[in-house]
């Protein structure tokens, strides 16, 4: 079987490395992976580094940003450029999707495709075309729970449509965008290669940053974005440290690793670091930035936190620190609450998302920190619970029954 992988951004990030891992595990004797990007980068570079992928190909027509330049990736000044040029631009962009639109349709009719496998917001609209195009038909893989209002008839009626002929959404919120798409929806969470995330991995946050043995870490990985709710956590962090007896402050940390992209504004990672400056938290608070691979640092964390203030899809951060055997702090926001309400007994603390419990996770914080025998405890839990139900073979499995079923149609 031939598969169309698309994903519709080279940038590091959730998408890109959870298809990487449905990837690696597809059974190769049975489907020729092909990956479709608009351009080279972090993740391309990921999926030829470890030979996921028979073919990676590029198409400068997947257009990532209305208002991006013709002529290379959308850069943080961009958005900046005068009224005429965005205009410009954005006139332009709209041809260049068009034309990128039935780059694809010829693509997947002329390679003797059998589906084309979606992967990411803009990759469904484009693949939903380009199947009512070509014949081909797509699957969507839905890792997003909002569609701006002016979009939202067109990603009804291609969800509806039978071009689309199935929808796999990593949660139940993001499920809920489709309530008249039927049986072709299916829930399926994220997974990851729990064999990567265990006792094989060395760590190294506490040497990079001088902490002592004793340090307790409080740690965050993800896109720094407002609604990631890295603000509230840097709040939460606050209160929780002025709670805590002078000895106590000097042994907790927190950590968030991860930038703002340089296509987003604001660069909402240096309005934190400031945040923090201003609050005089720099001894206990910490932005690294971007790291490629979180692995070596989630695993010296003693409690993952997953801030996210808006109805988060299914960050894998979550899953990510579970497999460590770490427990979660977070809000009850969109699939966060999924996954840590499905294991059988406690593996963290949901707070309240709407709004989010500021002073219920610093509460949360405060317990944690004071409480090895509970970190220790619910983090063997969060790590069983991942094995059972997380491992990415079984998961590859599901996506590869739901392949074979969507390509039938």
């Amino acid at each position: 079987m031939r598969v169309l992988f698309v994903n519709d951004t080279p940038r590091n990030g959730g998408p890109g490395r959870s298809l990487y891992t449905i990837l690696k595990f597809l059974p190769k004797e049975r489907v020729h992976r092909t990956v479709l990007l608009p351009r080279e980068g972090i993740i391309s570079e990921l999926y030829r580094d470890h030979g996921v992928a028979d073919e990676i190909l590029t198409l400068p027509d997947l257009v990532e940003n209305p208002v991006e330049p013709w002529s290379r990736a959308m850069m943080r000044e961009d958005y900046d450029a005068p009224a005429p040029l965005r205009l410009v631009r954005l006139l332009g962009n709209l041809g260049r999707a068009t034309r990128g639109v039935l780059a694809l349709a010829k693509l997947a009719k002329t390679g003797n495709y059998d589906l084309i496998y979606c992967n990411g917001t803009n990759a469904n609209f484009f693949g939903g075309i380009a199947a009512a195009l070509s014949g081909v038909p797509a699957l969507w893989h839905v890792r997003y729970t909002h569609i701006p209002a002016a979009l939202r008839p067109v990603h009804d009626a291609l969800a509806e449509g039978g071009d689309v002929a199935a929808i796999v959404c990593v949660s139940e919120a993001a499920a809920a965008l489709f309530p008249k798409a039927g049986p072709k929806v299916r829930v399926v969470h994220n997974a990851l290669d729990v064999d990567e995330f265990g006792a094989g991995v060395e760590p190294c946050l506490r040497t990079e940053l001088g902490l002592p043995a004793d340090a307790v870490v409080f740690g965050s990985q993800g896109r720094i974005l407002p609604r990631k709710g890295y603000l509230e956590m840097i709040e939460a962090a606050r209160i929780a440290l002025a709670g805590m007896d002078a000895a106590l402050q000097a042994r907790c940390h927190f950590v968030v690793l991860g930038d703002t992209p340089e296509d987003l504004r604001p660069d909402h990672l240096a309005e934190c670091r400031a945040r923090v400056v201003e609050l005089g938290l720099e001894k206990n608070v910490h932005f690294l930035g971007f790291r490629a691979d979180v692995r070596t640092y989630v695993a010296d964390y003693d409690v993952g936190i997953v801030p996210s203030v808006y109805p988060d899809p299914l960050p894998r951060a979550v899953i990510e620190c579970m497999a460590f055997g770490r427990p979660v702090l977070a809000f009850d926001v969109g699939g966060v609450g999924e996954m840590l309400r499905s294991a059988d007994a406690p593996v963290g603390r949901l707070l309240s998302g709407d709004p989010p419990d500021v002073a219920g996770l610093a509460a949360a914080i405060g317990d944690y920190a004071r409480d090895p025998e509970l970190r220790r405890e619910q983090g063997a839990r969060a790590r069983e619970h991942i094995l059972a139900r997380y491992d990415a073979r079984a998961h590859a499995a599901h996506i590869m029954a739901i392949i074979d079923q969507a390509a039938r149609a």
